[in-house]
C-alpha cells in the first residue's frame, strides 16, 4: 500500500487538470488514476473522433436502455477511456456556454459559480489564438484554442443562408455575446488534438511527485467512518491500494464518478441493500438528475458536386486530403467534427439563445466499424434545445466494477423539450432553404419535407434522434436534499472527498460540455489547495 497526499480518479478532461494544478507544489504527492491507457494512435489527429467513437481501446462504449423517446433503441453514449478521458476523443469543439448559465448555479445556492466566479478559470485555462476581448479570453493557458476562417465555400454559404434567416455572424461566442453563428473554436492546434492529456499531462510527466498509473480500475473509495482515506483499484487481476493523506478527488465523469460513489456505499440505501453493498453514507441524489441534449440529425442532400466531403473525402479525393493535412495542417483530418454552429432564440423576447444548430459537411451512413461516408453528396444539421428540462439517472446493477450501470435518459419526459426541438428544426429548415444555398440543389431528405405537423416531427425525432454526447449532473452541486457535493464539490457527509467533473453540474450548459468540464477542475483544483493552505 502507498500513501500519497491526494488520489485523483480519473484522468479525463477535469482530473488532469486537477493532478497538473495539484503536483505543481513539489510537497504534494499526487496519485492519479485512469481505467484506460497512456495514448492511443488515433488520439492526436484531429479527425481520431471518427475512428474512437466506437473503439473499445479508448472508449467504455455505454449505451443507455430503451425508453418511448427513442422507440425502444438503445442511445449510444461513447465516454473516453484513455488518458484525457473524453477530450481524447470527442468532436473538439470548445464551448464555454453563457454567463446565465453560471449564474443560475450560484442563484441555485452555489457561491462561487456565477460567471464571475468562473470567467478567471476559464481565461486561466486557455492560450486563444483569434481576434477577441481580452476581457473574456486568455492567451497563457494550457489549452490551445483556435479560431477557424470560414474559407470553405459550403460553410461560408451557410453563414450568407443564416443571415437571411435572421441569424447573425458572431466573430467570438465564447466572449460577450454566445448569438449568432459562427465557425467553431477548436481545441486543435498545429494539427493536433488539444487534448487534456496532451496540454496538462504531456507537459509535467517527469515530475516526481506526479504518479499516473494507467489501466487502474478504481474500484471502491476507502471509509474510515465518514471520512474518504484512499482508493482500491484493479490493474489487470491484481488488486491494490492506495491511501490519500489529505483528499481523494472523483473525477469519472457523470458516468463513473456515480458508479464509484454507489459501489463505495454513498447512494440510495435501498438500491446498494439489493445489491449486497453497505450504506456508508445516504445520498439520495446520486446518480439523480442525468441531462444531455438530444439531437436530431436533419438530412440534406446536395446536388452540386465538390462542396461535401462526401464528395471531397472519398478515393483520390481522401488522398488530396491527407496531403493537405500533411503539408498544410488544415482540411478534413484536422476539423471540429461539426465545424460551423449557431446559438439561437426560440422566440423573441429571450434574454438569450435556448436552441443551437451544428452543421457536418457530410452525410454518413452505418457501416460494420460504425459509421462511414455516405455515397450521396449532403451534409448533416443537428437540431436541440440548450437546457433541456428531462431528467434522468445512471445506477449500477451490480456491485463488480466492471459491469456497465443502467443509463436511463427520459428523453422529453418535460413537454417543453419536445416543443424547443421542433422549433430548432423549423429554424434549421428556415437556414437550409434560404436563397444562398439554393443555387447548390440542397434537399431535404430526414425528416423530409412531407413531416410537417409537430406530432410528425416529434416522431421522427424518437425513430432517428442520438445524443451530442453531453451528460451532467448525476453528482449534482447543492444544497437541498437531492445534492451530492456542495459548492466546495465536497460530497456531502463524507470527509476528504470531493467530486469534480461535468457530473456536479446542476444544469446543462448552453452548449457543448468538454470546456466547461476543464474549468471545473481548474476551479477544483483552486479549492483543494486553498483548503490545504
Amino acid at each position: 500500500m502507498q500513501t500519497y497526499d491526494y488520489i485523483v480518479v480519473g484522468a479525463g478532461s477535469a482530473g488532469a487538470v486537477v493532478a497538473n494544478r495539484l503536483s505543481a507544489d513539489a510537497r504534494n504527492q499526487v496519485l492519479l488514476l485512469e481505467a484506460g491507457p497512456p495514448s492511443h494512435p488515433w488520439a492526436h489527429i484531429p479527425i481520431g473522433y471518427a475512428k474512437l467513437l466506437t473503439n473499445p481501446a479508448a472508449n467504455w462504449l455505454y449505451s443507455s436502455e430503451p425508453e418511448a423517446a427513442t422507440n425502444g433503441r438503445r442511445i449510444p453514449v461513447p465516454r473516453g477511456r484513455i488518458l484525457g478521458g473524453s477530450s481524447a476523443i470527442n468532436g473538439l469543439a470548445f464551448v464555454r456556454g453563457q454567463a446565465q448559465d453560471f449564474d443560475s448555479w450560484a442563484q441555485m445556492g452555489n457561491r462561487g459559480w456565477s460567471h464571475e466566479d468562473v470567467l478567471p478559470f476559464f481565461r486561466r485555462m486557455e492560450s486563444y489564438q483569434g481576434e477577441g476581448d481580452d476581457k473574456y479570453r486568455g492567451r497563457e493557458g494550457p489549452l490551445r484554442v483556435t479560431n477557424p476562417p470560414a474559407t470553405d465555400p459550403l460553410l461560408a454559404a451557410i453563414i450568407q443562408a443564416a443571415g437571411q434567416a435572421g441569424i447573425p455572424h458572431n466573430p467570438d461566442y465564447n466572449g460577450a455575446s454566445q448569438e449568432g453563428i459562427a465557425m467553431s473554436q477548436a481545441t486543435i492546434a498545429n494539427r493536433r488534438r488539444m487534448s487534456t492529456a496532451h496540454c496538462y499531462l504531456d507537459p509535467v510527466r517527469r515530475r516526481p511527485n506526479l504518479h499516473i498509473e494507467t489501466g487502474a480500475l478504481a474500484e471502491q473509495l476507502l471509509l474510515d467512518g465518514t471520512r474518504c482515506t484512499g482508493v482500491r483499484y484493479r490493474v489487470g487481476d491484481e488488486v491494490r491500494e492506495a491511501r490519500a493523506g489529505r483528499e481523494v478527488v472523483v473525477s469519472g465523469g457523470s458516468i463513473n464518478s456515480p458508479q464509484l460513489l454507489e459501489l463505495s456505499g454513498i447512494g440510495q440505501p435501498e438500491r446498494l441493500s439489493a445489491l449486497g453493498i453497505p450504506v456508508r453514507q445516504a445520498l439520495a441524489g446520486v446518480g439523480e438528475n442525468l441531462r444531455d441534449h438530444y439531437a436530431p440529425r436533419t438530412r440534406w442532400t446536395v446536388a452540386a458536386r465538390g462542396y461535401t466531403l462526401n464528395d471531397r473525402g472519398r478515393g483520390l479525393g481522401l488522398v488530396m486530403q491527407a496531403m493537405r493535412y500533411a503539408f498544410l495542417g488544415s482540411g478534413m483530418l484536422a476539423a471540429v467534427a461539426a465545424p460551423l454552429r449557431a446559438f439561437v432564440r426560440s422566440r423573441e423576447g429571450l434574454e438569450a439563445p435556448d436552441l443551437l444548430l451544428g452543421w457536418v459537411p457530410m452525410l454518413t451512413e452505418p457501416g460494420p466499424r460504425g459509421p462511414r461516408i455516405a455515397a450521396t453528396s449532403g451534409m448533416t444539421c443537428y437540431a436541440h434545445p440548450m437546457r433541456p428540462e428531462s431528467r434522468g439517472h445512471i445506477h449500477i446493477t451490480s456491485a463488480d466494477a466492471r459491469q456497465a450501470p443502467a443509463i436511463q435518459f427520459n428523453f422529453l419526459s418535460s413537454p417543453v423539450d419536445a416543443e424547443l426541438t421542433v422549433k430548432a428544426i423549423r429554424i434549421a429548415r428556415a437556414v437550409m432553404t434560404a436563397p444562398a444555398l439554393a443555387a447548390l440543389g440542397v434537399k431535404e431528405t430526414a425528416p423530409g419535407e412531407p413531416l410537417q405537423r409537430d406530432d410528425e416531427i416529434i416522431d421522427w425525432v424518437k425513430r432517428a434522434a442520438e445524443t451530442t454526447y453531453h451528460p451532467v449532473g448525476t453528482c449534482r452541486m447543492g444544497q437541498d436534499s437531492l445534492a451530492v457535493v456542495d459548492h466546495e464539490l465536497r460530497v456531502h457527509g463524507i470527509q476528504g472527498l470531493r467530486v469534480a467533473d461535468a457530473s456536479i453540474m446542476p444544469t446543462l450548459t448552453s452548449g457543448n460540455t468538454n470546456a466547461p468540464s476543464i474549468m471545473i477542475g481548474e476551479k477544483a483544483a483552486d479549492m483543494v489547495l486553498r483548503a490545504a493552505a
